[in-house]
Parts: C-alpha cells; sequence; structure tokens
C-alpha cells in the first residue's frame, strides 16, 4: 500500500504526520520525502545515506547549420523557452519543460535533447529503525522542474509492503506527481480559516484524482469547529486530531519524534493505519 501524506498549504504538519506514522508501525516500510523544493523528514529520521543519484531533465540543443530559421520551435513553446531572432536561435534551459514539442515539430530534425541536471535523488536506511528505508529529492537552487526529480524519488517505492510519501504542500503539480497512483492520501490541515480555505482546494484535488482519503487535524483547540464542520459536510472521515499543545511544539523544534517524545502517540498513529486499511478495502469493494 502506498500513503501519500498531504496538505493545501505549507505548515500543517504533514512531515509530523509522516515520520511518526513511519516510527509508529514497528514494520518494513519505505518514507519518501517528496518536497524535494524542501525535504525535511531527514531531520526527524536522521537516516544513513548510501546512494545519490543525479536527476536530469533534457533540453533542445540547435544545430544552426541546418537550421531555416522557421520559428515552428518558437510557436509551439509555450514557456518561451526557445526563441528565433532574425538569424539566431536562443534557448533559456531555465524555462524549458522538456515537453519535447520543438523536436517534434523542427521540419529539418536540427533539434536534439541534451541532459541538464537538475537535482539529486539520495537513498538510505535507519539504524535506529530496522526495515525501514528512506528516500528524499533535492532540487537543484534555481530550477523549478519539481515533478521529474519527484518521479525518481518515486522509484524507490516498495515492491511489497508498505510506503509511505510526505508530499509537497499545495495543490499543483509537484503535489498532483507525489499523490498520483497511491492508495489513500492523509489531508493534514490546522482548524483556522486559512487552513479550511487551502483543505478546500487539497480535497477537490483528490477527488479528481479518485483517491480514498482521511483527515489529520494538527493544532486542534487553538481555532474553531469549521475544519470539522467541512470534513461532515464533505463526507471525509477525521482520523485523528493533533492537540495545540505546547511538548509537542517543543519536541518538533528539537527534531525529536513525537512517538519517543510523548510515548502514548504510538498507539494512536497505529490506530491511524488500522483505520486507513479499513477504510482502502471499504473503497476497493465498493
Amino acid at each position: 500500500m502506498i500513503i501519500s501524506i498531504a496538505s493545501g498549504k505549507g505548515g500543517t504538519g504533514k512531515t509530523t504526520v509522516a515520520t511518526n506514522l513511519c516510527a509508529a508501525l514497528d514494520a518494513e516500510l519505505t518514507l519518501l520525502d517528496c518536497d524535494v523544493e524542501e525535504p525535511n523528514a531527514h531531520l526527524f529520521l536522521k537516516p544513513e545515506f548510501h546512494r545519490k543519484d543525479m536527476v536530469n531533465a533534457p533540453i533542445p540543443e540547435v544545430d544552426e547549420t541546418r537550421c531555416t530559421y522557421c520559428k515552428k520551435c518558437m510557436e509551439i513553446c509555450r514557456f518561451g523557452a526557445i526563441a528565433v531572432a532574425g538569424k539566431k536561435v536562443i534557448t533559456f534551459p531555465e524555462l524549458c519543460h522538456s515537453c519535447g514539442g520543438c523536436t517534434v515539430v523542427c521540419p529539418e530534425n536540427c533539434i536534439k535533447e541534451a541532459d541538464r541536471s537538475i537535482g539529486v535523488v539520495e537513498t538510505g536506511t535507519l539504524a535506529h529503525l530496522p526495515g525501514v528505508s528512506f528516500g528524499h529529492g533535492l532540487l537543484d537552487i534555481g530550477q523549478v522542474m519539481a515533478p521529474p526529480v519527484i518521479r525518481q524519488v518515486r522509484t524507490h517505492e516498495a515492491t511489497r509492503g508498505l510506503t509511505i510519501i510526505d508530499a509537497p504542500p499545495g495543490t499543483s503539480c509537484p503535489v498532483i506527481a507525489s499523490m498520483k497512483g497511491t492508495d489513500f492520501v492523509i489531508l493534514v490541515t490546522e482548524p483556522t480559516p486559512f487552513g479550511l480555505h487551502d483543505l478546500t482546494l487539497a480535497v477537490e484535488a483528490v477527488k479528481l484524482l479518485g483517491i480514498p482519503h482521511g483527515l489529520v487535524i494538527n493544532r486542534a483547540g487553538m481555532g474553531n469547529d469549521d475544519v470539522k464542520k467541512y470534513a461532515k459536510k464533505e463526507g471525509v472521515p477525521i482520523l485523528m486530531e493533533i492537540p495545540f499543545d505546547k511538548r509537542i511544539a517543543m519536541a518538533y523544534s528539537k527534531g525529536d519524534l513525537l512517538v519517543k517524545t510523548l510515548p502514548e502517540y504510538k498507539a494512536i498513529f497505529k490506530a491511524i493505519y488500522r483505520k486507513i486499511e479499513i477504510l482502502v478495502e471499504e473503497g476497493r469493494a465498493a
């Protein structure tokens, strides 16, 4: 089973849920941090990395000795990554989304693709959690193409057993790349107007993908009940409420796992997983 942990906005506690769920289960599993612009699950799980792989994306290279400057490559590129100015072709690798359209439409076949490094994927293990594999991606500074890095991180999903994915915040392409094809999505939110606004966007995105989902309310007690009312109206099950508790904030600020600092939470996170198993089975039977 693959569980993706997402949220409509940053700072809601996705990584808290992902890392503590991983540590609570006492099972062979894989945790993948797909928040490649700012991965931080490693700060709590402290993995030992054994491998680093480069992530490349293709960009166009133009052989101007054969180019007729017809501008078809420029016309198809919606991102402005290639331009024809008089008798000169200019490429802008940072804008290229590696769609390959320019190579397809070129009537002279004078455009080929070359690799450009956009990030790395690091994988390893956890000495204090035997049987747990870990992986995360790191998008190079200045790059905007997160999905290719996320897709390479996801090649390390467990072939059997459980994979937990810590997704990026929001509802854009990187989030979809992290959730697509998973068995269940845990949406983490907070009981505030901003939390509710972004939760509604995240719920709609998950519904479009047709993935079963449930809700974790973090910092419960600090806001109002609007998130609960919304969840009830939309039929989104509430899996857990994490209270607005100074002890939890202190553990997080030190990079400590909640299930280690407050051991009673180990059983609570195990119960979440059992709820998810039931919801997934019910979804498959429907």
